[in-house]
This record gives structure tokens, C-alpha cells and sequence, in this order.
């Protein structure tokens, strides 16, 4: 009599990548987005790994009435979810590379950078601002669209640097909250009359028509890394960090590597405008434009350099030395 044969095991089924981001409508994209990069390229795929996506409320998210320089600057978007990285409860975070500190906390490596979506900031205009295809005004001033004295909301010093500079006249209020809320606020009439947001976000959540004119990168330098999904992990997580680098964009990662620099060599305080943004041209070379500002407007200076893309981390360092030595000493105190 013949005994029956073994079962055979239950195929191995590794445990799910565990993916942290904010909770946030246009991060949710961001962290989904990215989940369905990964799934062409990660072998585990085949043998059953899942994703588990764990959304988190960071204090940035949390406090609504201040403006971020005044709680602790834009690292707040990513503190909890850092922590959750170090603690283990997750294995990696997305976040948009714009949001993250210029250093890293200990044991934490940036470990990707996704294509860049367009870099550029747009204009949200109210029902009180003019319209690009209206008559009057020069259509190579995207400023003459806003009324005299108006009222703009952002809570970006950035970009209130370069509006004040631009448009003394004006005026800025804080103007928080997820993109949804801030295109309510504008669409609402009153103040305020105008605002700014990156084109990025706009286009990732299906609201590109919200913009009522995209601008020029030399006219509104953008935040350094805007526009760039990017990903952390733990340091020593070798392999999960080579499985990383098999979805990294190399023109993402060059202009990354040149604005981060940048920001690295300027240090400047959360309240310091500065502007980044880096693009490689058609002979595989890279230009990076920064700027630093006054909030009010009263000082502002933007600069070119250009090099072997290469050598992007040196063109961010070199730029960002220069703009910090010819710029007054209190913007960095």
C-alpha cells in the first residue's frame, strides 16, 4: 500500500512593501503613482509581493494657521514620516522631493527620483483678475493680470519674494491647506484675489485647466526639486535601495543633484527665499538658475551657471556660493 505524497508547501508570499506618505489628495497620487512604477520593475511582483500603502497626518498637515517657516519649515511634511521610516512601521516614503529637508536625518538615504513633471509655478487668478486672452496689458507681464493693491494668498516665502519684487504694490496673505482648498479660497471671489501653485500638482490631479497662466521659469523661479516624486528609505536597506535604482530617472536625479546643491551651499534660514531650477540642454550639458530674496521684495538677485551634467553637484555649490557672497549678510542669519 503506497502512502499518499506530501503536500507541497504554500508558495513563499513576502511581506508587503510597506509605503508611507502623507494623506494628502495630490500625495495619495503621488505614493499610487509611484506603485504602479515600481510594480514593472520589481521582481518580488512575481512571486506575489503586495504594497501597503500607510498614509500618515504630519504636523505640516495638522497646523493650518501658520505659516510653516514659524513651526519649523517644510521638514515637517516629512518628520512623522521619517520617524516611521526609522521605527520600522514602514519601508520607504514618497514624498515630493520639494518637501524635504536639504538634510536628511541620520540613517535615512534618498534612494530615487521619478521623472520630473513641468517645474513651473502657475497663476490662479479670481473672478476680479484679468485673463491672458483679454485686451490691455503686456502679454509678457503675467503680473498685469492682478489688480493694483490686490490681495495674493501664499505661504510661500519664494514666492512672495518674487511677487513683491516684481509687483511692490500688492499685498500677501497666508494662504495654506491642500491644493482643493487653496483653488476654493481663489474661485470664491474676495480675498484673496490670486494665488500660485505649482503646475505640477495641478496637472497630477486632473486641474490643469485651474491655471490661468503658466509661468516663465526665469519670471518665477521654482522651488528647488518642484515638480520631482522622490523616495526614502533606510540607509542600510542595500537591496531594496538597488531595486530603487532600477526606476530612477538619470535627467531627474542630475537636476536634483544640482538644485539640492544649491540650497546645500546657500543654507539659508526656512524664511530665506530661494529659488532653484535646473535643466539639461540639447548638447548634455545642464543650466541651473538660482535666486535669493528678500520676503518683501526689496532685494532680489537671480543668477545662471551651466556645466557638464556631470559635474551638477559642483554647479550647484559654485552657484550657491556666489549668490550667498553677493547677497546681504542678514538673508542667512
Amino acid at each position: 500500500m503506497s502512502l499518499p505524497l506530501p503536500l507541497p508547501p504554500p508558495p513563499f508570499r513576502p511581506p508587503p512593501l510597506r509605503i508611507g506618505t502623507r494623506a494628502s489628495p495630490l500625495a495619495l497620487w503621488q505614493a499610487r503613482h509611484f506603485m504602479a512604477l515600481i510594480s514593472g520593475f520589481c521582481p518580488l511582483l512575481r512571486i506575489g509581493a503586495v504594497f501597503e500603502e500607510c498614509a500618515l497626518s504630519t504636523s505640516g498637515d495638522q497646523i493650518q494657521d501658520r505659516r510653516l517657516a514659524d513651526i519649523g519649515g517644510k521638514g515637517l511634511f516629512a518628520k512623522e514620516l521619517h520617524e516611521a521610516l526609522l521605527d520600522r512601521r514602514v519601508d520607504l516614503v514618497v514624498h515630493s522631493l520639494k518637501d524635504l529637508e536639504t538634510e536628511l536625518p541620520p540613517g535615512i538615504v534618498l534612494a530615487c527620483a521619478l521623472k520630473r513633471e513641468d517645474a513651473r509655478d502657475a497663476l490662479i487668478l479670481g473672478p476680479a483678475c484679468g485673463r491672458p486672452d483679454g485686451a490691455g496689458g503686456d502679454p509678457a507681464d503675467p503680473w498685469h493680470l492682478i489688480p493694483r493693491g490686490a490681495v495674493v494668498g501664499t505661504a510661500s516665502s519664494r514666492r512672495q519674494g518674487q511677487l513683491l519684487h516684481a509687483r511692490p504694490d500688492l499685498r500677501v496673505q497666508m494662504l495654506r491647506g491642500n491644493v482643493q482648498t487653496r483653488l476654493a479660497r481663489v474661485r470664491a471671489g474676495g480675498d484673496p484675489a490670486a494665488s500660485l501653485l505649482a503646475l505640477a500638482g495641478l496637472r497630477r490631479l486632473g486641474l490643469e485647466a485651474e491655471a490661468g497662466l503658466v509661468l516663465d521659469p526665469e519670471v518665477m523661479v521654482p522651488a528647488a526639486g518642484q515638480g520631482i516624486v522622490a523616495v526614502t528609505v533606510r540607509a542600510e536597506d542595500e537591496e531594496l535601495r538597488a531595486l530603487l535604482a532600477a526606476i530612477e530617472d538619470p535627467e531627474a536625479l542630475a537636476v536634483a543633484t544640482a538644485e539640492r546643491a544649491l540650497l546645500a551651499a546657500l543654507d539659508g534660514s526656512c524664511r530665506t527665499p530661494i529659488g532653484g531650477h535646473a535643466r539639461l540642454l540639447p548638447d548634455g550639458g545642464l543650466r541651473l538658475t538660482g535666486l535669493v530674496a528678500r520676503p518683501d521684495g526689496s532685494f532680489l538677485l537671480r543668477r545662471v551657471a551651466e556645466g557638464r551634467a556631470a559635474d551638477a553637484a559642483a554647479i550647484g555649490r559654485s552657484l550657491g556660493a556666489a549668490l550667498r557672497r553677493d547677497s546681504p549678510i542678514d538673508l542667512f542669519g
